[in-house]
């Protein structure tokens, strides 16, 4: 019959049904039998469901099939991200994300009537007494053998897996899990369906976070031991699996031939099964995806065993091998302290390029810039962040003596550069990351400026590339004082480079006037302020270059004796020197601050006990690590440096129930850094007193007894202003400073906090030093997507009786925030306020507070809703006034938000829409980005 246009509803559908190979996917019917996946039923249906509402309304044949086919793409797109390797997907799922995608495109009244349909459908199979699975269901195992499924045992594992949380619904999760079941399913694939079971209820209470966890390590445990092998039994397996996993690894030639000389049996009798229960279901899929040995594409690394190979590989020159890697092995699968995501790749491994950071120096020279390449190369195959300072490469239309020709300057080698870190993906794990340098007095800044601009020739733009300004406070004193500003090639006035403070600007006054008497080939001038705001202005429109600055970077360095930092690395946390002759390089890993609070603060005792195994970790990586570039090796074995931080700030502030806007919070911030760092710098006399002082010591600020607190007074001098940065202290410094004139340090360095961003999920925690991001959002990764709700807020909300389905629902709506939910309290909105609901200059006095007590810097990300030209350059100026070394991404508020997950009902139930900034163009670092994952 014909009903629209001369076609059928079915015709239509067809029409607008995507054509794809959906050959990996099957339906489950309601009674359990398994039929291809065909999207032309998608359409149908909603093809239906448009013409029952709109009938022949205003609307043509080609402008439903145009939208039918955006829907069905949109739902067919969401059913294939929850099952990208292929698999069954029950009808009832497939109907929840039509009527998703239907309300997402704001058809509300199609969204109504297919409810309705579906609800009635419901209500006559109840009627007719169908029930779920009338095919009798059974399970292939692995060995092939075919056995009815065991639902009272499927149970007992759901059962298992809640064991210790409150409020999980077994039952719920067993239908759940049934529905994507069906004849011939194998058991790899029941384990899978009840991880999707579980991952699907956490929204609804963090609790299934953990649930979804321990299922998942049934399905690791399947696949690793080669047999279901339950929670309660592992403190029986692990000791038998643990030595055959390392002998199996050395005969794959995966892991170091050393490890067998460990006493296997003695380590295997130390793990914890247990703590196998610490992760959540974004920790331990993300280990399991990207950290565990594989070997002929099967894992063969359990998580236990995964910490304690990584705790034999940092001990492997230790004295007492086994005893320190057992205290290694605590540590880390305690969550107390993690190392960053090199080392755990790594450690115990045949190449184990530990380090997390490479700094170098690009040489004014072809084979200087091409050997600067081929180092980036090499740095990157073995997972390392590079930041590379190009200040010395002459300028555009600088001479050439060799050739008697004009430069074409540093724009066409960064594409080189850029090209080349997409092409070198870290061994295929993540990909290649590099962040180049420039000052801002560089002739070439201004294009410099707009390497990732979207518009323009695109041989003299880096889509994939990083980039900073290395700010020196001359530039800074002249925009606030409203002065000129110069440009130079530094072929040309080549000591600018190594000059700092007031000597740079003696120096820099002297070439100035060369300029204007025209001594100079390449030359120009221009109001300081018009550049400091075409800075801001691009890095708002395209998230780069960085603000990072010059001098405190400098002035500030124990190592100032040595050299100069010429710039810092892809995160902005490490300032070493570098030179023709050496590529810096730095270590790390951080202190989760949250497995330290005791009764609302911070346990000193603890803390100082992780502190002190943790920098001996630190220190061992300098000596065991491969390093494919020797010019690393030397700079890392003379000055020894490493950079501890921290992570789970903003769970310490919630533990605290003190919201990250406050004076509390910026007081925590100072305290809780002045313990760290006093406990850190500590820990490094202690191994200066066992294992001797780092080479290059003599001379340091160390050694002439000033502290990085102490060192600010040098900045203050060299500035002669413009610095106001709080100088308390809280704790006796005076045993430490005896303790470094009579032992002296074992490393150059000891502090950085780096952005954690991967390994935070390992352990569950807030990233570093961020606040919030979102209360309820969908993160997405190189693992798949995730659901992450904050577990403080929920305990809050269940305590006040506000924990509901309305609120779940809300949250979504506003992108995670409470800020416009009114039954919810002003307390709990100022607790629980989100990153963007900060007001910035908060981030920038914690952080302020925080620099003092650090010796290299920090990755603070800016958040910033309603970004204006105005706030951008009052808060960057109050960053350089505050003491910051370095800042790192903006982040702005754009109307495009984070996916909201996937549920059912609710997401009409929201009062209102909250205003939002306009999007931009910008590719700014975002959380839930699955390439921004560069450093941790």
């Amino acid at each position: 019959m014909k009903t629209f246009d001369g076609q059928t509803a079915a015709e239509l559908g067809r029409a607008a049904a995507p054509q794809a190979d959906y050959s990996q996917y099957k339906t489950i019917r309601r009674n359990g039998a398994v039929v291809a996946f065909e999207p032309v039923k998608i359409s149908i249906a909603v093809t239906k469901a448009f013409l029952a509402v709109i009938g022949q309304k205003g609307a043509s044949s080609a402008s439903i099939r145009d939208k039918v086919a955006e829907l069905t793409a949109t739902a067919v797109s969401a059913l294939m991200r929850r099952k990208p390797e292929g698999g069954a997907i029950h009808i009832e799922d497939i109907q929840d994300q039509v009527e998703l995608a239907l309300m997402r495109f704001g058809e509300h009244d199609v969204a109504s009537a297919y409810v309705l349909y579906r609800h009635e459908r419901a209500r006559e199979r109840a009627a007719r007494g169908e029930a779920l699975h009338q095919i009798a269901i059974h399970v292939v195992k692995k060995d092939g053998r075919k056995l009815p499924l065991d639902i009272a045992r499927l149970r007992a594992t759901l059962l298992s897996a809640s064991q210790g949380l409150a409020g999980i619904d077994v039952d719920a999760l067993l239908a759940e899990t049934l529905k994507n079941i069906y004849d011939g399913v194998s058991e790899e694939e029941v384990n899978k369906s009840a991880v999707l079971a579980a991952r699907a209820m956490i929204e609804r209470d963090p609790a299934y976070d953990y649930v979804t966890a321990r299922l998942l390590l049934d399905h690791l445990r399947l696949e690793i031991l080669g047999e279901s092998v339950a929670q309660e039994a592992m403190g029986e397996t692990y000791p038998l699996y643990f030595p055959a996993f390392i002998r199996r690894g050395i005969a794959a030639e995966l892991l170091d031939e050393r490890l067998a000389q460990f006493d296997l049996a003695r380590l295997a009798a130390a793990l914890q099964p247990e703590r196998d229960l610490k992760f959540g279901y974004l920790g331990l899929q993300t280990l399991a995806d990207r950290y565990f040995l594989h070997h002929n594409d099967v894992r063969i690394e359990l998580p236990q065993a995964f910490f304690m190979r990584v705790a034999m590989g940092l001990a492997l020159n230790e004295v007492e091998r086994e005893a320190r890697a057992i205290e290694f092995y605590h540590l880390l699968s305690s969550f107390d302290f993690m190392s960053s995501t090199p080392t755990l790749f790594n450690a115990g491994t045949r190449r184990s390029q530990l380090s997390s950071c490479y700094l170098s120096t690009i040489a004014d020279d072809l084979e200087g810039i091409y050997e600067g390449i081929k180092d980036n190369a090499l740095l990157s195959k073995f997972a390392g962040g590079l930041g590379n300072d190009w200040t010395p490469v002459r300028a555009l239309g600088s001479h050439i003596k060799g050739t008697n020709g004009k430069s074409q300057g540093v724009v066409p080698f960064l594409k080189v550069v850029n090209d080349s870190a997409v092409a070198v993906n870290q061994g295929g794990k993540r990909k290649g990351a590099v962040c180049a340098y420039l000052e801002t007095w560089h002739a070439d800044i201004e294009e410099f400026l707009e390497l990732r601009k979207n518009t323009g020739d695109d041989r003299r733009r880096t889509h994939d590339m990083n980039s900073a300004n290395w700010i020196p406070d001359l530039f800074m004193q002249r925009v606030m004082e409203g002065g000129e500003w110069s440009l130079f090639s530094p072929s040309e006035v080549p000591d600018l480079h190594d000059l700092t403070g007031a000597a740079f600007a003696r120096r820099f006054a002297e070439y100035e006037a060369l300029g204007r008497a025209g001594k100079l080939r390449v030359y120009k001038t221009l109001p300081a302020l018009s550049l400091w705001r075409k800075m801001l202005t691009m890095l708002f429109e395209t998230g780069h270059p960085w603000i990072t600055f010059k001098d405190p970077c400098n002035i500030r360095s124990p190592q100032q004796h040595m050299g100069v930092v010429h710039s810092s690395n892809l995160c902005t946390e490490i300032t070493l020197n570098t030179s023709a002759d050496e590529i810096a390089v730095c270590n790390l890993g951080s202190v989760n601050l949250a497995a330290h609070m005791r009764d609302g603060q911070l346990d000193s005792a603890k803390l100082q006990a992780t502190i002190r195994v943790a920098l001996r970790m630190l220190d061992n990586v300098i000596d065991i690590n491969f390093y494919p570039v020797q010019k690393a090796r030397n700079s890392n074995l003379k000055h020894r440096p490493v950079g501890l931080g921290i992570m789970g700030f903003q769970d310490c502030l919630l533990q605290m129930r003190v919201p990250y806007a406050s004076q509390q919070a910026v007081e925590f911030a100072d305290s809780s850094m002045e313990l760290v760092a006093y406990h850190t710098y500590w820990a490094s006399t202690e191994l200066a007193e066992e294992r001797g002082r780092y080479p290059s010591y003599k001379g340091s600020l160390w050694e002439r007894g000033i502290l990085p607190q102490d060192s600010l007074n040098l900045l203050a001098a060299e500035r002669g202003g413009y610095l106001d940065v709080d100088r308390s202290e809280r704790l006796d410094w005076a045993p430490l400073r005896a303790r470094i004139k009579q032992y002296g340090m074992r490393n150059s360095n000891c502090l950085a906090i780096a952005p954690t961003a991967t390994i935070s999920n390992i352990i569950g925690v807030s990233p570093c030093i961020e606040p919030t991001y979102q209360n309820l959002f969908v993160k997405s990764n190189l693992s798949g997507e995730f659901t992450v709700t904050n577990e403080y807020l929920v305990r809050d909300l269940k305590a006040a009786g506000l924990w509901d389905e309305v609120m779940v629902a809300d949250l979504k709506y506003f992108d995670g925030s409470l800020g416009r939910i009114d039954r919810v309290s002003a307390e709990l909105k100022a607790i629980y306020a989100t990153a963007f609901e900060i007001d910035p200059l908060w981030l920038v006095e914690a952080a302020s507070r925080r620099q003092k007590w650090i010796d290299q810097a920090q990755s603070l990300n800016i958040y910033m809703a309603g970004a204006s030209g105005k706030k951008l350059d009052e808060l960057y100026k109050h960053a350089w006034v505050k003491g910051l070394k370095t800042t790192y991404y903006l982040r702005t508020l754009a109307a495009t938000s984070a996916e909201k997950s996937t549920g059912r009902g609710g997401e009409l139930n929201a009062v209102a829409a909250a205003p939002q900034a306009p999007a931009t163009d910008a590719q700014f670092c975002s959380i839930d980005n699955p390439d921004c994952e560069a450093c941790q």
